[in-house]
């Protein structure tokens, strides 16, 4: 079929398929989800689990039998095998393993709290920009006050509030302590990332001739709004959603780092690194290597999300900063 011919999204995927660096920033983040995703697989084949402690168990290293944890509490460094690959922390539990774990609670944390962003500023920014006036004075100031704080300060801060009482809404109830305090402050906290640049689109479409055609017609405001303005809103939501889920991800990992995410002795990635930080001088690889995985991860995520960028918009007209508030 000649290009011509082609529709935008046969020519974007066409564009993408072609990038290279979208390609490799793709087959990385793929990789990395297969590997989180086996997680239960790989505990398996390595004999151990990720919360219990095996500070008694020994195990084979070049024919010598070591202790997990020494008596004198040093554990043992990688032994590039299936038992202990890159080896174990001060409890005797295998770091592969639970780097694997924590990796998939750290992607399912952050695709939950993408879901819930988007969830909740996308209708704002349809509501806000083609309501104008009131509505959107009002639905801009409150953006705009969250939009004021750093992402990482308001989501300590919401985080540790509802780890010490809870939360009531009534229909909503969330138990101290549980994932669904990460999920709903990042999800929440990342809303005016999303809403704030939807809703300039929506305000720049809402006078066009097609949008006006469609009242005409006597369209309702919801239909004009769901059929007309929101298929011209995807080009920034895919540009925008893998940079949200980087995000998503080292937010989740710096508010369980705090203490104010997932608690341990659960694995994430925040946990993780809190753990090695500890113990960086005796045990460095309890450090690096929950470090290296976090970091390739954003890495994989911001790729894609620049692949994505070119080829939905070859010109380099999208142009977004989600480094504020970090």
């Amino acid at each position: 079929m000649p290009a011509a011919s082609r529709s935008p999204g046969a020519l974007a995927m066409r564009r993408l398929r072609r990038d290279r660096a979208a390609r490799a920033s793709a087959l990385l983040f793929m990789l990395l989800l297969a590997a989180f995703l086996a997680a239960p697989l790989y505990a398996e084949l390595a004999g151990t689990t990720p919360d219990e402690n095996h500070l008694t168990d020994q195990v084979v290293v070049a024919g010598k039998k070591e202790f997990v944890v020494s008596l004198d509490g040093v554990p043992i460094g990688p032994t590039w095998q299936s038992a202990y690959l890159l080896g174990a922390d001060e409890n005797g539990r295998d770091l592969m393993v639970r780097l694997l774990y924590g990796g998939r609670t750290s992607l399912l944390i952050g695709a939950a709290a993408l879901a819930l962003t988007a969830a909740v500023a996308v209708p704002l920014a349809l509501v806000a920009g083609y309501a104008g006036g009131r509505t959107d004075a009002l639905v801009s100031r409150v953006l705009d006050v969250m939009w004021s704080f750093p992402a990482l300060l308001i989501g300590f801060l919401l985080a540790s509030s509802i780890n010490l009482r809870g939360l009531d809404l009534g229909a909503v109830t969330i138990e101290p302590g549980s994932k669904l305090v990460p999920v709903a402050v990042i999800g929440l906290v990342y809303v005016p990332y999303l809403a704030r640049p939807l809703r300039g689109e929506v305000m720049a479409l809402r006078s066009q001739h097609f949008v006006e055609a469609a009242r005409s017609s006597g369209m309702s405001a919801t239909a004009v709004m769901r059929s007309e303005l929101l298929p011209h809103l995807w080009t920034t939501i895919l540009v925008l959603a893998p940079l949200m889920f980087a995000n998503a991800v080292v937010l989740e990992s710096a508010l369980s780092f705090l203490g104010a995410g997932v608690p341990a002795p659960e694995p994430s990635f925040g946990v993780l690194i809190a753990a090695g930080v500890r113990t960086a001088v005796m045990s460095p690889h309890l450090l690096l290597a929950p470090c290296i995985a976090l970091v390739l991860v954003v890495l994989s995520l911001g790729g894609l999300a620049e692949g994505v960028r070119r080829a939905l918009d070859p010109r380099g007209g999208l142009g977004v900063d989600l480094v504020h508030g970090q």
